[in-house]
């Protein structure tokens, strides 16, 4: 059996990004873990009522990568574009997350995909999170 798992998030400053990340996503934190012999820190972050997981990592040394304005702009650049969360009403959580801080990438529209809406912000830190419905 192969299924996903979680996805990985390297982040600036740790404390803040759980906050943000649990209040903004409704994610519980596990306690924070290091990795022995680095100065890499993290923690695994639960969605309970679905079972998805995001990891948050920190590393004082890691340097700032591209922050894309866009999907289109994350597209071109090889490695992580974005994560995706399928929702119920795609209007109403990108205002929620809005209000929680996150910042307009794409505005509400229709997906390509018929009958589907879409729409993209980042967190704080420019991280993509796409949001979806698939009725």
């Amino acid at each position: 059996m192969v299924q996903f798992d979680h996805v990985g998030i390297s982040v600036p400053d740790l404390e803040a990004a759980i906050a943000w990340y649990s209040k903004a996503l409704h994610l519980t934190a596990a306690p924070v873990f290091s990795v022995p012999g680095t100065d890499l820190r993290g923690v695994m972050l639960l969605h309970q009522e679905s079972g998805y997981r995001i990891e948050l990592l920190h590393r004082p040394s890691a340097r700032l990568g591209p922050a894309p304005r866009s999907p289109i702009e994350a597209a071109g650049t090889h490695g992580f574009g974005h994560i995706c969360l399928r929702v119920d009403d795609v209007d109403a959580e990108f205002d929620r997350l809005l209000s929680a801080g996150a910042t307009v990438r794409m505005a509400p529209q229709a997906a390509p995909r018929a009958g589907a809406r879409m729409a993209f912000v980042a967190d704080p830190y420019g991280n993509l999170i796409e949001l979806i419905d698939r009725k």
